[in-house]
């Protein structure tokens, strides 16, 4: 079975001592997950990992797997030959027609790295001999070797390995390196951003949702299955947690101060999210919470939800202005779905002028008051799960994990 090489650069897990076999582990099975139905093998060489794939596997499959795994800083589709002068002339002469090297405008450079000392050329020999070989394909090529329009790549290792294109990873550390969360997942921008920032330094997330149906429509729903599915591949695949809160968020319009009903809202939150996490052998809750972006963002209203659940809040955004997450939000393609206009039900059942700055032991107390445990626990026991893969496509086998969670 012929197949198509891809050379793999990782950043941060090679500072990681002792612990970088278990890192790289991790890296090797995430990359193995996203593409198990076309039977990858991945490889290992000091510092790098070798993909090897089938060649009949559409090369933009490949390219949206490795894009989104992290712990990797870049990929190339790379070719392998023995460590032979001759034959590698012969490749650069074969591969270069069909690269940006046939445009045959702009600059050019050769970057040779030789971790083989024994090799009889110096890295600065080979690429001199290549760039010979360049320029007599392509005349018009000038020679940069600080800002290049064109590089052409070689690694001399136990092989040698050619390329002319270096795509760049999202680096941070493999998924499910770095313990287990909760994500809420709202409609919004700041959410899936969230994800993204905590799934980067190695956390391994599924999402919840609370869902008013119907002063929240399917739409609604559908639009924040469309983010699990967009953020599904940077996360190694995902579980949404739909959870029904109608009654319960009833019960807090009717029964809680009019000012606080955002935050007894955002407390229940917590303590069905607790619920779930424990369930899920989660340790922490992860938020899309900016310090001060709203009524309930504030010190105070943070430090009262916090107070709800003994689980670890995360909150990546604290100290991002809104520019930055939507910079990010564009960035990995989760902009356009958020801001499409079907609002979820904190936006829909927020007061007019909502409490910023609540005194926290009178909140806890208030919110004691409301007698919240039977709807939480209502809630959660109907609640359904939509699984979506490490490619961000919806499978159906998550559903037989519907009213397994049990409130305590």
């Amino acid at each position: 079975m012929a197949e198509k090489l891809y050379l793999i650069k990782v950043g941060e897990i090679s500072l990681k001592g002792g612990n970088r076999p278990l890192f790289e582990k991790r890296l090797r099975g995430n990359i193995k997950d996203k593409l198990h139905q076309y039977h990858p093998r991945v490889e290992k060489q000091k510092g790098r990992l070798y993909l090897k794939i089938d060649e009949t596997v559409d090369e933009s499959i490949v390219e949206k797997a490795l894009s989104t795994t992290f712990g990797i800083t870049g990929f190339a589709r790379a070719y392998e030959i023995e460590k032979d002068m001759d034959v590698l002339d012969s490749l650069v002469r074969e591969i270069l027609p069909f690269s940006s090297f046939a445009s045959g405008k702009g600059s050019f450079k050769v970057e040779t790295r030789r971790e083989d000392k024994s090799f009889s050329l110096s890295s600065y020999d080979i690429s001199c001999h290549l760039a010979d070989i360049i320029h007599a394909m392509y005349p018009g090529l000038t020679v940069d070797l600080k800002n290049a329009d064109h590089i052409l790549y070689v690694e001399v290792r136990k092989k040698i390995f050619v390329y002319t294109s270096d795509q760049k990873g999202p680096g941070g550390l493999p998924v499910q390196s770095a313990g287990r969360g909760m994500l809420l997942l709202s409609g919004g921008i700041d959410s899936p951003v969230a994800a993204f920032h905590m799934a980067k330094r190695g956390m391994k997330l599924d999402c919840i949702y609370f869902h008013a149906y119907p002063y929240t429509s399917e739409l609604a729903l559908e639009k924040v299955k469309k983010l699990a599915s967009l953020i599904a591949p940077y996360l190694g695949g995902t579980r949404l947690y739909v959870v029904p809160f109608t009654d319960g968020q009833l019960k807090i319009r009717k029964e809680a101060f009019e000012d606080e009903t955002t935050l007894m809202f955002r407390a229940a939150m917590m303590r069905t999210a607790e619920a779930i996490a424990k369930e899920r052998n989660a340790n922490a809750i992860v938020t899309g919470e900016a310090l001060s972006q709203v009524a309930s963002q504030t010190l105070e209203a943070m430090s009262f939800t916090d107070s709800m659940t003994d689980l670890l809040v995360l909150r990546p955004l604290v100290g991002m202005d809104k520019e930055e997450i939507i910079e990010t939000a564009k960035r990995i393609g989760t902009y356009e779905t958020s801001i499409l206009p079907y609002e979820d039900c904190c936006v829909i059942f927020s007061p007019k002028h909502p409490i910023t700055h609540p005194v926290r032991q009178v909140a806890k107390r208030h919110y004691e008051n409301l007698n919240m445990e039977q709807e939480i626990e209502k809630a959660v026991g109907n609640i359904s799960v939509h699984y979506f893969n490490p490619m961000g496509e919806e499978e159906e086998k998550a559903a037989v994990e519907n009213g397994g969670i049990h409130f305590e």
